[in-house]
């Protein structure tokens, strides 16, 4: 451990503290739809996921390889290069956090690395190959699926659930979703914590601490795992009402749906190493769910604010991550300037947000719009029983109010006697 700088250290602090905003970016990946749904209050929904996303950093390298193996020329890359990479890719995720948009955080720090990787070696240190085959095309297909596979999952278990109990279904659907949001926290463990471990790896040979081709020292592992279970504990609460309530309305049936499927697509693509981002999969996932359920919609103003975020994520932390490297380039002033700027920055954006605060009293409350199409939809669906004499009895004017005074009754406290002095 000799060969361990000062930058090397900033390196690594910033590289966790990118793990700590994952875990609270993404902690709406795993408990949005249970948090939604009532199956658990939103405290001891973070406290679960945190616990198991830390179980979760410890099961496999697969993908914290591919970052730190994979993705770019590593016999190439200066410490600083990472330092701007991680610049952009936390400016993103508090960008993100701070308007309740699940972008994901996967792709903000690949972009980063991307960008100050061509700012300082030029296009040639980036394997196009290991980019597209375990970056792009997922990301585009995990959606896809784990969306069909929810959409599918939700109507088999409304069909199923028809002679059921209604009662004793939605208690079982309950414990199966917070079961399978176990499930999510632990593969979002699995795949998220090690893109941080793949990141400081990657570090460490660049500053010749390890051997280049080297697997995470457990110390990483351990630092990692922690880092990302204590920013899931905090709960990224806006992100969480956005996923659990601004995308559709899920009951449990849907969400055990949404996150057994997700959970599915996440496991089986971190054992293939695919840096997979867990945001895109669980929101594929809870659209698929809102459009299973008969009379079920999705609020595409804001799905589609999403889609956008999703596309402008990997340019965008590129483009922050390649101007940060330039700097850095400089020398240590520069070095210095830009760390100035991000804690700046991170200030900034958190001081922003307490004009509007959003946390575990007030997930679940929302007025986002229903968007055009929901509205649409809306307007062609046959009114529940009862709806239409409602109607009618309300478009009936009223007869006009007589100014005879109303027969004396028995229930009348002056009956038969002299006005009361109210009346005069």
């Amino acid at each position: 451990m000799e060969n361990f700088s000062l930058i090397l250290a900033i390196v690594v602090v910033t590289a966790l503290a990118f793990d700590f905003t994952n875990g609270f970016h993404d902690t709406a990946n795993a408990m949005a739809t249970t948090i939604s749904t009532g199956a658990l209050k939103p405290k001891v929904a973070v406290a679960m996921s945190a616990v198991l996303n830390l179980v979760g950093a410890f099961l496999s390298v697969e993908v914290a390889n591919t970052i730190s193996k994979g993705l770019v020329d590593e016999t190439g890359i200066r410490p600083e290069v990472i330092f701007a990479a991680l610049v952009g890719a936390i400016l993103w995720n508090l960008l993100t956090w701070l308007v309740g948009l699940p972008s994901s955080s996967s792709h903000a720090l690949m972009g980063g690395l991307i960008g100050a990787t061509i700012a300082s070696a030029g296009t040639g240190a980036v394997h196009g190959d290991a980019l597209i085959t375990k970056v792009l095309i997922p990301a585009i297909a995990a959606p896809i699926v784990a969306g069909i596979a929810a959409m599918l999952a939700t109507r088999l278990s409304y069909t199923l659930g028809k002679k059921a109990d209604g009662k004793a279904a939605a208690k079982g659907y309950r414990t199966g979703q917070i079961a399978s949001a176990g499930l999510v926290s632990l593969a979002h463990g699995t795949n998220d914590a090690q893109k941080t471990m793949g990141i400081i790896t990657l570090a460490l040979v660049a500053g010749g601490v390890v051997a280049p081709d080297s697997d995470p020292p457990t110390w990483v592992i351990l630092s990692a795992g922690l880092a990302i279970a204590l920013g899931t504990y905090i709960g990224g609460w806006r992100i969480i009402r956005t996923m659990g309530k601004g995308l559709t309305e899920l009951e449990p049936q849907q969400g055990f749906a949404a996150q057994t499927s997700a959970a599915t697509a996440i496991l089986a693509s971190s054992h293939l190493g695919f840096s997979l981002s867990t945001t895109h999969v669980v929101s594929g996932s809870v659209m698929g769910a809102g459009l299973g359920r008969k009379g079920g919609v999705v609020r595409w103003s804001t799905a589609t604010r999403m889609f956008v975020a999703w596309g402008l994520t990997l340019p965008a932390a590129a483009l922050v991550g390649a101007l940060a490297e330039s700097v850095t380039d400089l020398g240590d002033w520069g070095t210095a300037v830009v760390a100035l700027f991000l804690v700046a920055s991170s200030a900034a954006i958190w001081k922003i947000s307490r004009r509007e605060v959003v946390d575990a009293s007030n997930v679940n409350h929302t007025d986002e719009p229903a968007g055009v199409v929901t509205t649409a939809i809306a307007a062609v669906t046959p009114p529940p029983a009862g709806t239409v004499t409602e109607a009618l009895t309300a478009t009936i004017p009223a007869p006009p109010a007589t100014t005879e005074p109303a027969s004396p009754t028995l229930e009348s406290p002056h009956a038969g006697g002299p006005p009361s002095p109210a009346a005069v």
